[in-house]
């Protein structure tokens, strides 16, 4: 089984690496570039840096390397120009995860505005097929991924992203399902007749063959929430029996007759102190039972160190008052024009 974490490329993507092999990670992902920014036609990665990262990768034989797309993209917009950045933006994605040596790369559906389900599912397919036209794909495999859905969003069902996957049958593309997402949308995962059902639903319209990356993340929101909030693993709605049930279910794991060989769980969970990186991958392996199995853990590291977490905290605090301190003067406004308000009232009742 492969068992992995997001992990940061701040300061090199070769930290990332580092990173998942102190957690205890036979596998990871990563973004390729800031995932909250456009990052225009620059966004290339230098040869020296790409042959360095796959070197790396291959003397730690971690894998599979997962990549997630940035979240700005929205192959599902209605809006030309939005359509035209995100199809530009994800065929970097591809050309940046063909450099890396990456075998997946995962991006949500997106969101359809005021287009019908129908119309965003054929914009999404099309979209796709354009992001990777002239980018050889080579071993790398496109997965989309299901959402929680809020608003707008596509592929809250399963048969959405279904539709999706048979729309691109001609290029090497699967689904990445996470379990925060599939509880949100209202799949019942948390109890045996509900993950049995909820198995039988992707079988019937994606193929559990197709789905060779699973985000494990435990849920802060109730089942059919709509809402995308992870939480710990074991820690949440979802829950740790359920975890123990998903990750030892014979059609899930990879030691099974009925299991897909290197299907990997990435945990996607928050880092609220440090360690917590860490917990998270060692609650996977111990829940599949295979904690003896595990690679080596750092117990002394994790991606949020102590001193970060206080230069996180000060930031934050300083953003707070700086938004306080912008608020202050239409606060005091609002207030001089109540008063004069209720003066010119006052005034017109002593004159009635």
């Amino acid at each position: 089984m492969r068992i992995g974490i997001h992990t940061s490329i701040v300061g090199s993507y070769l930290n990332a690496l580092e990173a998942a092999r102190k957690l205890g990670c036979n596998a990871l992902q990563i973004f390729s570039a800031s995932p909250r920014m456009w990052q225009g036609g620059s966004a290339r990665i230098a040869d020296v840096d790409a042959q360095a990262f796959r070197a790396r990768r291959d003397e730690l034989r971690l894998g599979p390397l997962v990549i997630h797309a940035n979240y700005l993209i929205n192959l599902a917009s209605e809006q030309r120009m939005l359509q035209t950045r995100s199809i530009q933006a994800f065929h970097d994605e591809i050309v940046r995860a063909m450099a890396l040596g990456a075998d997946f790369l995962v991006v949500h559906p997106g969101a359809r505005g005021e287009s019908t389900m129908g119309q965003a599912i054929s914009t999404i397919i099309e979209s796709v097929k354009q992001s990777s036209k002239r980018a050889p794909m080579g071993g790398l495999r496109i997965l989309i991924e299901n959402t929680a859905g809020m608003g707008t969003a596509v592929g809250a069902r399963l048969e959405e992203v279904g539709e999706i996957l048979a729309g691109l049958r001609n290029l090497p593309v699967g689904a990445c399902l996470d379990t925060a997402h599939l509880f949100a949308a209202g799949y019942d995962i948390k109890t045996e007749a509900g993950l049995a059902s909820t198995i039988g639903q992707i079988d019937g319209a994606i193929g559990l063959e197709n789905v060779p990356v699973i985000h494990a993340n435990d849920s802060k929101i109730p089942l059919g929430g709509r809402v995308d909030r992870h939480e710990h693993i074991g820690k949440g709605k979802i829950g740790a029996e359920a975890f123990a049930r998903i990750l030892r279910h014979p059609r899930f794991g990879a030691a099974g007759p009925e299991g897909l060989t290197g299907r990997a769980f990435i945990a996607e969970t928050p880092i609220d102190d440090p360690g917590d990186d860490r917990r998270n991958v060692a609650a996977l392996w111990e829940l599949a039972g295979l904690e003896e199995q595990a690679p080596q853990a750092d117990k002394r590291f994790s991606m949020l160190s102590a001193a970060l977490q206080k230069k996180i905290a000060i930031h934050q605090k300083s953003e707070k008052k700086m938004k306080a301190a912008a608020k202050a003067p239409r606060r005091a406004e609002t207030k001089a024009r109540k008063k004069a308000g209720a003066k010119k009232s006052s005034a017109k009742k002593k004159r009635g």
